[in-house]
């Protein structure tokens, strides 16, 4: 597989919905051959010189980590801003703070609540915002999720996602923004109360059957995963909502992917979870931890397909 050469569309990745088809095929392309180089010891210091800052406001195992060391493969440097030790912290506008990291760094990848904010700071820097994960989107490890369908299955077009658990988050819709653009049939099973975005719903329904393909929203998770090729979950409290962890737990433990739930997903399905995981909640540890799941393939891949990312993004600033 050899390298390509090609420009990304945008400055910025907000969403998955900011890639195209031919994008995100590149991006997964790429991402495999460092992945590859990796493994081989073989450097690609595609990005010597170049610094990333990196702002956290949400605590971060696997992003912090994948984004350091990605940027150290790649011959570069990754800043650590926590938003509490900033002046984004003692009141500095979004604006100002954007304009003047721009004049230090090479691009900026932000973790945070709201996705206003990372829109706030995209409209006023003039370096790369990469979002690191927002309440409403996450489509950094929704491009690891696809690196890893296709090294486990060869293909993605024509292959069926289902999505069991809270659907007003960042993993569905990134996950429906990503399916609908690669051909895939995504299905999303929810409690009531818990449905995904409209507006990311419909957008993602509209792509997808322009490619013969279909988004489908349920309350049931047995017609979610029936069939499917591959099962996703998420933890059913994300960081700021834990004052509704009970009325979670109650709402979501139909919803938990175990054995029963996944008899009726196809032979050999896959089983992905973004991690951190709750056992016992929404997967059973005979799930997780068994022969079906790809967890860790999938979080190592983070690495990976971030790196892609980078260097597209700051590699020829």
């Amino acid at each position: 597989m050899a390298e390509q050469n090609w420009e990304l569309s945008k400055k910025d990745i907000l969403q998955v919905a900011d890639l195209t088809r031919k994008e995100l095929t590149a991006l997964i392309q790429d991402a495999i051959i460092m992945k590859q180089q990796t493994k081989a010891g073989i450097p690609h210091p595609h990005l010597q010189g170049k610094t990333l800052g990196m702002i956290f406001e949400k605590s971060s195992t696997r992003t912090r980590v994948s984004f350091e060391v990605g940027m150290t493969q790649l011959g570069g440097h990754a800043l650590f801003l926590s938003s509490k030790d900033i002046q984004l912290g003692r009141g500095e506008s979004i604006a100002d703070t954007a304009k003047v990291l721009s004049r230090y760094v090479d691009g900026l990848m932000i973790r945070t609540f709201g996705h206003e904010m990372i829109e706030e700071f995209a409209e006023n820097a003039s370096v790369p915002i990469i979002n690191g994960l927002t309440n409403e989107h996450h489509p950094m490890q929704v491009l690891a999720d696809l690196m890893t369908i296709y090294e486990k299955k060869g293909k993605l077009q024509g292959l069926t996602v289902a999505y069991v658990g809270d659907g007003n988050n960042n993993m569905p819709h990134s996950l429906m923004e990503g399916a609908a653009i690669m051909g895939m049939n995504m299905r999303i099973a929810s409690p009531k109360g818990y449905e995904p975005l409209e507006a990311v719903f419909q957008d993602a329904k509209s792509k997808a059957e322009k490619l013969g393909a279909t988004v489908h929203f349920t309350y049931d998770p047995i017609e979610a995963v029936k069939e499917a090729d591959i099962v996703v979950t998420d933890v059913w409290t994300s960081m700021g909502m834990e004052a509704e962890e009970t009325e979670r737990l109650t709402a979501f433990l139909p919803y938990q992917v175990n054995t029963a739930l996944t008899h009726y997903a196809k032979e050999d399905f896959i089983f992905l979870h973004c991690l951190p995981t709750h056992r016992g909640e929404e997967v059973t540890a005979e799930i997780i931890d068994g022969n079906h799941s790809v967890v860790f393939d999938e979080a190592e891949n983070r690495l990976h397909a971030q790196k892609a990312v980078l260097k597209k993004l700051m590699g020829n600033r």
